[in-house]
C-alpha cells in the first residue's frame, strides 16, 4: 500500500517543528509499504488540494493525527479524503478521549473509518496489516491478556532513518539564501529544528493537562545509547548538507528523573553528541546546580518552563503548586549565567486573576534575564480534570470549543474578570512584550555577552511573536523589519565592523557612513 500519514495546522499559527509521531510511526510500518509524509505546518493544504493529492499519488490509507486545537482541520481533512474513497484512521489525545465523536457515533457526522486510542506503537503495525487485508476494524487499543490498557516500553526504540528521511518541507532556510548560507561558518544552508523524544510520561496531573491521561503518571525513558545514536545521526545529517540542526526534546519534563536525565546529558557530552536543544522543564527542578552545568556544556540553548502564573493561588488552583513564583527569578539566573534562556509560559483567565494581570506578570517578566515570554488562556480540553469541574459548575460557554477554533479565545467564564478582559489582557501581553522597544531592551540586556547571543533572542523573538500576531505573508514581514528597523542595523554595525571600531581604510569608511544613509534614510 501507499500510506500517507498527515499532521494538520490549525488554520492561524504554523509550528516552526515537525511532529515526532509520523516519523515514528513511518519507522514502525510493517515492510512492503511506501509511506509519505506531509505536514500542515510546513506545507499548506485545503481540503481540495488535499482530496487532489490523494489521487494523484494512488494513496490507499491516509493517517491522520491532531490535538484539540488541531481537529477541526483534521475532522475537514478526513472528510475530503473519505470522499475520495480512501480509508483514513485518526489518532492523538482528542480522538482517544471523543473516539464516538471521530466515529460518528455521537450524532454528529462520521470523520474516521477507524480510531487508535493511546499510543500507537503496538497497534499501528495492526492497522496497515488489516487495512491492507480489507479487515479495518473501528478501534484499537493496546491491551495486554487481562484487557488493561499496555503502555510501550521505550527500551526497544524504533531508529528513525534521518538519514534518508526527505527533510525538505522543514527547511526553515528561504530556499533563495540556500546556496549563499552554505558558505557561512560551518553552513547554515539548512535549518531545521527536529523532535526527539526521550521519555514519555507525567506524574504531576496539572488539572488542565491532557499528559497524565494521554501518556499516564509513570515514566517510561529510552536507553541512553538509542538517543546519543540518533543526535550523533542527525548531527552527521546536518554537517554533510552544510547545514545546522537543532533538537526539541519533547518530553513533557526531560528532567523529571533528574538522576537519568543527568546521566543522558553526560553521556551525550562523552560522545560528542551535543547539538543545539530545547526541552521542558518545570522550575522546581531547575534548582540543582549540577543540572544546569550538565544542561550548558551538553548543548542546552532555551528551556520551556510552564510558569503558568505568578500567583500561588491560582497555581494552587490547577494543581501546580510545586512551582514557586518566588524562585522564578532566581532560576531563571542561573540558567542565563550559563548563557542558557527559557521560554517562560503563562496562562491568563485563571480563577484568582483580575484585570491587570498582564501588565503585573510583565513587571515581573521585565526584571528576569531576557527570554520568549508566551500567553495563553485556560482552556478546558475535554476529559481534563478541568473540563469536568467547569462542566459540573455550569461555567462553560462553548462545551465543544474544538468543533470551532478559535485561538485565543475562551471558552469558559473566568470568576473574577469577563471573557472580554482575559482576551485583553492576553493582548496586552504580547504587545508589550514584542514590541520594538520590548525587542530593542531584550538585545541590550545581553550587550555583555558576544554578538551572537543578542543576535539569538532577536531573532527568537521576531520568530515567537507570530505565535500571536500574524506574520506569514512577505508584507508582514517587511513591516515587522521596518518596525524593529533601529535595533536591526545596530547589530548589523557590530557584525560588520565590530563593537565600537574605527572604520580602517578608505574603504571600510565609506562602507560604514552608507550605512549610516540607509538608516537615516529609513527611518525617515
Amino acid at each position: 500500500m501507499r500510506i500517507l500519514l498527515y499532521n494538520p495546522d490549525n488554520g492561524v499559527t504554523r509550528n516552526f517543528m515537525p511532529h515526532l509521531w509520523m516519523f515514528l510511526l513511518q519507522s514502525l510500518t510493517p515492510p512492503g509499504h511506501e509511506v509519505l509524509l506531509i505536514d500542515g505546518n510546513a506545507k499548506p493544504m485545503d481540503e481540495a488540494q488535499i482530496a487532489q493529492y490523494v489521487r494523484d499519488e494512488k494513496i490507499d490509507l491516509v493517517g491522520i493525527g491532531a490535538m484539540t486545537r488541531m481537529i477541526a482541520k483534521a475532522y475537514r481533512i478526513a472528510d475530503a479524503i473519505r470522499a475520495t474513497g480512501v480509508k483514513v484512521v485518526m489518532g492523538g489525545p482528542h480522538v482517544t478521549e471523543l473516539a464516538d465523536e471521530a466515529l460518528g457515533r455521537d450524532g454528529g457526522p462520521r470523520h474516521a473509518d477507524a480510531v487508535a486510542l493511546g499510543e500507537a506503537d503496538e497497534t499501528w503495525p495492526q492497522m496497515v496489516n488489516d487495512a491492507a487485508r480489507g479487515q479495518l476494524k473501528e478501534i484499537y487499543v493496546p491491551v495486554d491478556e487481562t484487557g488493561k490498557e499496555r503502555k510501550p516500553s521505550l527500551k526497544q526504540y524504533p531508529v528513525i532513518p534521518w538519514q534518508s528521511i526527505d527533510l525538505d518541507q522543514f527547511n526553515l532556510v528561504p530556499r533563495a539564501a540556500t546556496a549563499m548560507l552554505q558558505k557561512v561558518g560551518e553552513g547554515w544552508g539548512t535549518f531545521r529544528i527536529i523532535p526527539v523524544e526521550s521519555g514519555r510520561g507525567c506524574p504531576y496531573g496539572c488539572e488542565f493537562c491532557t499528559v497524565t491521561g494521554f501518556f499516564g503518571d509513570s515514566i517510561r525513558f529510552r536507553t541512553n545509547e538509542s538517543v546519543v545514536n540518533e543526535l550523533l545521526l542527525l548531527k552527521a545529517r546536518a554537517r554533510k548538507e552544510k547545514g545546522q540542526m537543532a533538537v526539541f526534546f519533547i518530553d513533557d519534563n526531560f528532567a523529571i528523573n533528574v538522576k537519568r536525565t543527568k546521566s543522558l546529558l553526560r553521556d551525550i557530552i562523552a560522545a560528542g553528541a551535543q547539538v543545539h536543544w530545547v526541552a521542558q522543564i518545570s522550575a522546581n527542578l531547575l534548582r540543582d546546580e549540577e543540572l544546569v552545568d550538565l544542561i550548558a556544556a551538553s548543548g542546552g540553548k532555551w528551556i520551556f518552563i510552564g510558569m503558568e502564573s505568578i500567583d500561588p493561588a491560582n497555581l494552587k488552583d490547577v494543581n501546580k503548586g510545586f512551582n514557586k513564583p518566588g524562585e522564578y527569578a532566581e532560576v531563571l539566573e542561573r540558567l542565563a549565567k550559563r548563557n542558557v534562556y527559557a521560554i517562560t509560559s503563562f496562562i491568563f483567565g485563571m480563577d484568582n486573576d483580575t484585570t491587570g494581570v498582564g501588565e503585573r506578570t510583565l513587571s515581573q517578566v521585565r526584571t528576569w534575564p531576557p527570554g520568549l515570554p508566551i500567553f495563553g488562556l485556560l482552556t478546558p480540553l475535554p476529559a481534563t480534570p478541568l473540563y469536568k469541574r467547569l462542566e459540573a459548575a455550569g461555567r462553560l460557554t462553548r462545551p465543544k470549543h474544538w468543533q470551532e477554533f478559535i485561538p485565543f479565545a475562551m471558552a469558559h467564564t473566568p470568576l473574577k474578570m469577563t471573557i472580554d478582559e482575559a482576551h485583553a489582557e492576553v493582548k496586552y501581553g504580547w504587545a508589550h512584550a514584542y514590541s520594538p522597544e520590548a525587542l530593542a531592551q531584550a538585545v541590550d540586556a545581553l550587550d555583555d555577552q558576544p554578538l551572537g547571543y543578542r543576535i539569538n533572542i532577536f531573532l527568537a523573538r521576531l520568530c515567537f511573536r507570530g505565535i500571536y500576531f500574524p506574520m506569514m505573508g512577505k508584507m508582514a514581514w517587511l513591516k515587522v523589519i521596518a518596525q524593529n528597523r533601529h535595533t536591526i542595523f545596530k547589530l548589523v554595525k557590530e557584525a560588520m565592523f565590530g563593537r565600537k571600531a574605527e572604520p580602517r581604510g578608505p574603504e571600510a569608511e565609506v562602507a560604514y557612513e552608507e550605512a549610516a544613509t540607509l538608516e537615516s534614510h529609513v527611518s525617515a
